[in-house]
Parts: C-alpha cells; sequence; structure tokens
C-alpha cells in the first residue's frame, strides 16, 4: 500500500499577480498555469480583450475558454466579472482559480460570505467574481461595480442569450443594460456551441461588432464518436462500461429511465448513481460531488446534468436516446474529453425517438415548428449517414471538414449501403391495406406470410401484400422501419400502430430512394481508452494514489490537483527537482509550490527503490 509522503498542502495564499510579474501573457501563461504557448486562438481572444475590444469567441470544449478571461483579469488592474449560468459550474471554477492562487470568489444564493466578497470587490482584492445573470441585471449589482474597480465582462455560455441557443435563459437577455453602462469595459462573450444564426443574435444581444467574432473551430479530434440502434440497451452500454475505463455519463430520456439504467448498470462492478431534476437535492448535490472527485464512476442521469459538469476526465459519453438538436448533442457529447485525451461519444437511438420528437414539434407555437423540423432532420442525417459522423456535425456548423477523420464509427469500419427502396414500398403498402392501424410486428408477419388467428380473422392473408418478403429480405423490415420514421413516412398512433406520415408517398410512389446503411459486424475493441494512461504501471498509479490523497485534504476533485497528462510527464521525464517540475506541462507556480515536494518525494521513493510494484 502506497502513502503519499508529504506535509499538509492547502491552497496557498493569493497575493495579486499584477504586483509579481510583468504583464507578459506568455508569462502569465506560464508562471500561473504551467503552459509553455497558447492553444488554438486563445492568443487571439486575449490579444482582442487586452487592447479593451468587445469579443465573442467559439471555442470547441476543452479548448480553454476560461483560461481567455482568468489570465486576462491577473494581466489588468480591476476585477472580471463573470456571468455564469449554473452555481455548481461556479463554484467548481472557484475551486480551480484557487488552486491556481487567482483571487476568486462567487456572489450566489448559496454564499453566506457575500459581505466579505462585497468588501474585497470594493478594495480591488479579487480577480474574478462569478455571478448569475439574474443577479448581473439587477440595478443593486449594477450599483456595486460603480464604486468597484472592474476590468472585463465574461459572459460564460453565451448561447444562453439567445432563442436559437439549446440552453436559452431569458435574464441573459437582461444584461445589455449592465454592458452599456460600462462603456469603456470590454466583454467577452464565450461558447462552445453556436450555429451562424446563434452567433448573429449573440453579437446583436450583447452589442459585439461582427468584427469580434472568433471561431476556433468545432473539431474534437479525441472524441471518437459511434452511431448505433438501440437493440438491447442494458447489454450496449454494459459493453461500452468494459471497453472503457474512467468516468463516465450515460444520458437517459427520463427520471424513470435514469433510475432503471443505474439499477441494471450497477453490476459492472463500477459506482453507478443517477441524477435527475426528481431526487432530493442534498441526494443530487451527494451524488454530484461523488462523481466529480471519482475515477472510474458512472453516472446516470438526464439532461439536467448539464452546464454544471466540468470534468475533464470524463472518458466517455452515451445517449440512450436521441438529443433534442445537433447542438445539444455536440455540447453533451463534448463533456468527454476535455483534458484532450481520447474519449467516446456514443449515440444509441430508435425509430420511435423521431416519432416523438415530431409529437412534441405539433405542441409548440407555429413560429417555431420550422426550426424544431429542421433540427429532427439534422439529427436524422446525423445517424443516417453511411459516411464520416464528425463531418455532419461540422458542417451543420458551417464547417468545410474532410470527408473522412478516421475516428468515427463509419470512418474506422465503413458500412456497407443498399437500396432498399423496394422494400420499404411493400412495407408502406403493407401499412396501408392493414389499415394503418397495427403494429411492426402484424406487418412483418403478414409480409412474411406467416398466418394466426389475428391474421386470418380480418382476412389479412387474402391481401396482396401477404406473403411478398422472402426470409433473406425480412431482415431489412426492422431497419427500413427505422428510416422511414426518421424521414417522416412513417408515424405511429397513439396505440402504437404504424400509420402514414405526411412524406409517405413519395417513398410509396418510388419517387424518394431509401439508401440503408448495414452495420458492420461487432467487433471487440477491447479497453481502447485505457492507452492514453499507462493503467497499472507501479509509478503512475503511485502518483495518482498521492492525487487523491492531496485532493481529499484539500476537499477537491483529483483533476484540481493535476490532469491526468501532467501525471503521465512525469512518468516520462522522472523531475527530481523544483527547476525540473517548471517543464512539465501543467505545473505553475503556485501549484509547485503547494504540491511540487509530495511528488518529488513518490518519484524519488520509486527510483530509489522503497516504493514497490502494487
Amino acid at each position: 500500500m502506497f502513502i503519499c509522503a508529504h506535509e499538509r498542502f492547502a491552497f496557498v495564499s493569493c497575493t495579486p499577480y499584477s504586483h509579481l510579474m510583468s504583464p507578459d501573457p506568455s508569462q502569465i501563461l506560464n508562471d500561473i498555469f504551467g503552459f509553455e504557448r497558447f492553444r488554438g486562438v486563445q492568443s487571439q481572444v486575449i490579444e482582442r480583450v487586452l487592447t479593451g475590444a468587445h469579443t465573442l469567441a467559439v471555442m470547441p470544449t476543452g479548448a480553454g475558454k476560461s483560461l481567455c478571461y482568468q489570465l486576462t483579469a491577473v494581466t489588468l488592474e480591476g476585477c472580471c466579472i463573470v456571468v455564469s449560468p449554473l452555481i455548481a459550474l461556479m463554484h467548481d471554477q472557484l475551486r480551480s482559480a484557487h488552486a491556481l492562487g487567482i483571487r476568486a470568489a462567487s456572489l450566489t444564493s448559496v454564499d453566506s460570505d457575500w459581505r466579505e466578497t462585497q468588501t474585497r470587490l470594493l478594495a480591488g482584492d479579487l480577480d474574478l467574481l462569478y455571478v448569475a445573470p439574474e443577479r448581473a441585471s439587477g440595478d443593486g449589482f449594477r450599483a456595486l461595480l460603480e464604486r468597484a474597480p472592474i476590468c472585463l465582462f465574461a459572459i460564460d455560455e453565451a448561447h444562453c442569450v439567445s432563442e436559437w441557443g439549446h440552453d436559452f435563459r431569458p435574464d441573459y437577455r437582461l444584461l445589455r443594460p449592465l454592458l452599456d453602462h460600462f462603456p469603456h469595459v470590454p466583454r467577452l462573450a464565450l461558447t462552445a456551441t453556436a450555429d451562424a444564426h446563434t452567433r448573429r443574435d449573440i453579437l446583436a444581444q450583447l452589442g459585439i461588432d461582427e468584427s469580434g467574432l472568433i471561431i476556433s473551430g468545432f473539431d474534437r479530434p479525441n472524441i471518437r464518436y459511434a452511431v448505433q440502434p438501440r437493440d438491447g440497451l442494458t447489454r450496449q452500454i454494459t459493453d461500452i462500461l468494459r471497453a472503457n475505463p474512467g468516468p463516465g455519463i450515460v444520458y437517459a430520456q427520463t427520471r424513470a429511465a435514469t433510475e432503471k439504467l443505474a439499477a441494471s448498470l450497477g453490476s459492472v462492478g463500477r459506482q453507478v448513481l443517477p441524477y435527475h431534476a426528481g431526487l432530493a437535492p442534498e441526494q443530487r448535490a451527494h451524488n454530484q460531488a461523488a462523481f466529480m472527485a471519482s475515477e472510474d464512476m458512472v453516472m446516470v442521469a438526464t439532461v439536467a446534468f448539464g452546464m454544471g459538469i466540468d470534468k475533464p476526465d470524463v472518458r466517455f459519453v452515451v445517449h440512450a436516446g436521441l438529443p433534442k438538436s445537433i447542438e445539444s448533442y455536440y455540447q453533451e457529447s463534448g463533456r468527454a474529453g476535455r483534458d484532450g485525451d481520447p474519449a467516446v461519444a456514443t449515440l444509441l437511438w430508435g425509430a420511435e425517438d423521431f416519432v416523438r420528437a415530431r409529437q412534441r414539434v405539433s405542441e409548440v407555437e407555429p413560429a417555431r415548428k420550422k426550426g424544431e423540423r429542421a433540427r429532427i432532420t439534422a439529427m436524422g442525417a446525423l445517424v443516417e449517414t453511411g459516411g464520416c459522423r464528425r463531418a455532419v456535425l461540422l458542417r451543420h456548423f458551417g464547417e468545410d471538414p474532410s470527408t473522412t477523420c478516421g475516428n468515427c464509427d463509419n470512418c474506422l469500419a465503413p458500412p456497407a449501403t443498399i437500396d432498399a427502396t423496394a422494400t420499404a414500398q411493400k412495407l408502406l403498402s403493407a401499412v396501408y391495406r392493414t389499415g394503418q392501424s397495427f403494429g411492426l410486428g402484424h406487418i412483418e408477419a403478414v409480409l412474411t406470410g406467416k398466418s394466426n388467428e389475428r391474421i386470418v380473422q380480418r382476412g389479412h392473408d387474402a391481401l396482396s401484400v401477404f406473403g411478398i418478403v422472402e426470409a433473406e429480405e425480412a431482415a431489412l423490415l426492422k431497419p427500413v422501419s427505422r428510416a422511414l420514421m426518421v424521414h417522416d413516412a412513417l408515424e405511429t398512433n397513439e396505440h402504437g400502430g404504424l400509420m402514414f406520415g405526411p412524406a409517405a408517398r413519395p417513398f410509396l410512389r418510388g419517387e424518394e430512394m431509401v439508401s440503408l446503411v448495414l452495420p458492420p459486424a461487432r467487433v471487440k475493441r477491447g479497453r481502447r481508452n485505457a492507452e492514453a494512461n499507462p493503467l497499472g504501471d507501479p509509478l503512475f498509479e503511485a502518483l495518482r494514489a498521492c492525487r487523491r490523497e492531496l485532493a481529499m485534504e484539500a476537499g477537491v476533485p483529483p483533476y484540481v490537483i493535476f490532469h491526468d497528462s501532467t501525471l503521465r510527464e512525469m512518468v516520462q521525464k522522472r523531475p527530481r527537482s523544483f527547476a525540473d517540475l517548471a517543464h512539465i506541462s501543467g505545473i505553475g507556480e503556485r501549484k509547485r509550490e503547494a504540491y511540487g515536494q509530495a511528488f518529488l518525494n513518490v518519484i524519488g521513493a520509486f527510483e530509489s527503490g522503497i516504493l514497490e510494484p502494487g
């Protein structure tokens, strides 16, 4: 058993960085965050903001959006006001900021130290202040800021400002008067998911000129996308859990499904907990805290487990049903692999998902129907394609990707496609001739010539479609029915019977083709995601144990101490001194001071033979 050899380390006190170093962003990046160079468009965003220019940055999840305003905040004199939609998200970001030595606080309904926080703000003793849009838009908060030194407004999850965004929050639309009251304070809006329409709306709502739009691209190359029809849901998810060590999220569509799945997956030998809005608040908080601290736990959740989750080491995300839009799917699947390590996103869908989605469209106001139908069509294109999944996603966001990515199910194992138009016509004919009131099982029996009492009683054995489908073709009936439902050619009545949808007749007449993607034979891929971390390596496991102990003492999740990538680099480079640690990515000055000696002790014990394998 390994015991981390260290004295008790706590988060160090925070001294204003602007008094400690030159305002060189690259130097600050290295000193505070422990990185030698900026990633993607980070430097462009920071450069604009430092010159006082309003900016909208569209950056994929895991691209380092938070660093853009954190670094700016410690470079400029004054406090950065961060508008964030969820308390859980704020507090998670607070932990990370404190670990870096950044002076940060929040003003929320659950913060009892609000008087101290206001005093620190007015005294210029804060680099970051996190607030919800409901507070930020109030007159009292505006009056408070009039007396405080502020340097930046950062609007996180900025797609919430747009009615076209997937997480619209009306209070975000009330921020503009606050921003305009401080015209000389730059404003930085940040989002990971915004199509062209949503981007235009964000710019207009927040008063940012089009020249201030910076897009880094939406690609998450470390995520392997896969889409499968549901076929034994528990078995399918169990296979994913066994193939992918590390924390994971399974998204279910209802509270009942969440509870059922969590119970059924509990036999895989890993902790599995549910999360949905119907749980008692203390239970939700407990389950979320357990997940954030875990290195191998699975959370089964509704989409209520959403923006408040910023856990970098999630190794897989599974959707047990169809997301409501491409934007939602991108956002939710993007909770995997935020640390840049390999991750898997798997979507398991059924034709009934599309039926329910179209039923919901009928309930929305007329002005939104067109947009909602477009969302369903976009999801249909994603699940149906025989080409690159990533290309479908990226084209939706206005990009022009290559035709193959090499890291989705279709690119890794290209599926065969067949023309199933004739089978679709037979299926539609049988639905029509049986009166558009029977389920797929009955239709299949009619088409394959399986006579039973129900079929004989209704005279369906005398129909022209009885027995017109041979055994080989019969295997296509289920996937063809799914394809027709995706295309709105079939739908179900209140009793589950099949009936024509609005788009049925072009398919029945052969004016529209049905191209069917045949899934490749299932191949056991093994523990693909274990490749990133050297699991079983005695030094790596000892460093993880040390990190775990330090995290428990500090009351933070392990990733707040160091990411897995930092531990891997320690294993490779074997640092022996604080000077050596300075060359490990992700170790800035404050973390080096707080935790460096503990990890050096572990490495020293390993190399001297004191630390034995296992």
